[in-house]
């Protein structure tokens, strides 16, 4: 055979030779997906892009443009006044504004403010079947509280109301104090009652006894 006149050197050649061939081979097979695969991960720039360099020229030579280390935003931050606050003061802050307020459930209504206008006001309104005792109002039932959030405000007119509905100027009061006492200039109900009880108050004393013989005296009691 022609193999066996070979020796070791020249197979060792031929060898080398073919491993040559396949590795050129697989490298011409590999080339287009390489090329597909690099274009696929290179991004593609536009043509009227600019990209402004990191490196400016100076006198002394190259130099790094100092405005692309940080970012305008980070640089304002830098230039200016942090407050740093407590983080349990500012808890116990928004729960007492929370605390502040009834809650958007209830309209925010403010905490009450109890000033003496507005705690007479409130005893009136308690009253109010002692006041107009021809109206059944709902008994209250247990010690009357102030309510812990509560707002007075005005009724206003609406403009589908008629005029004889509407108070004029001069009716008009600022306070529930001051309707109270108009309406016992008109009505006079408050000195009658006062009236009626300081009689049954003094029935069988001896003050009424005076003021029963007074009143014979001056004719205007009868004897039976």
């Amino acid at each position: 055979m022609a193999d066996d006149n070979l020796s070791d050197e020249q197979l060792q050649q031929l060898l080398k030779d073919a491993e040559q061939r396949l590795r050129s081979k697989s490298k011409k097979q590999n080339k287009p997906s390489e090329i597909s695969a690099l274009s696929h991960s290179i991004p593609r720039i536009a043509s009227d892009t600019k990209i402004d360099s990191y490196i400016k020229s100076t006198q002394h030579g190259p130099q790094i443009d100092v405005s692309h280390l940080v970012s305008e935003h980070e640089r304002k931050l830098a230039n200016s006044f942090r407050v740093v606050e407590d983080p349990i003061t500012v808890k116990k802050r928004g729960d007492e504004e929370k605390k502040a307020t009834a809650g958007a459930d209830w309209y925010n209504l403010p905490r009450t403010n109890l000033t003496p206008e507005l705690k007479r006001d409130l005893q009136l309104l308690r009253m109010r079947d002692v006041l107009d005792p021809k109206r059944h109002y709902k008994k209250e039932s247990g010690k009357p509280q102030v309510p812990e959030f509560s707002q007075v405000g005005t009724i206003i007119e609406g403009p589908t109301e008629y005029f004889s509905a509407r108070l004029t100027n001069k009716d008009r009061k600022r306070t529930l104090v001051e309707e109270v006492l108009a309406g016992e200039v008109t009505t006079g109900r408050f000195k009658a009652k006062y009236n009626e009880i300081q009689a049954a108050k003094t029935s069988g004393k001896k003050a009424h006894y005076k003021k029963l013989m007074a009143m014979r005296k001056g004719g205007r009691v009868s004897k039976t």
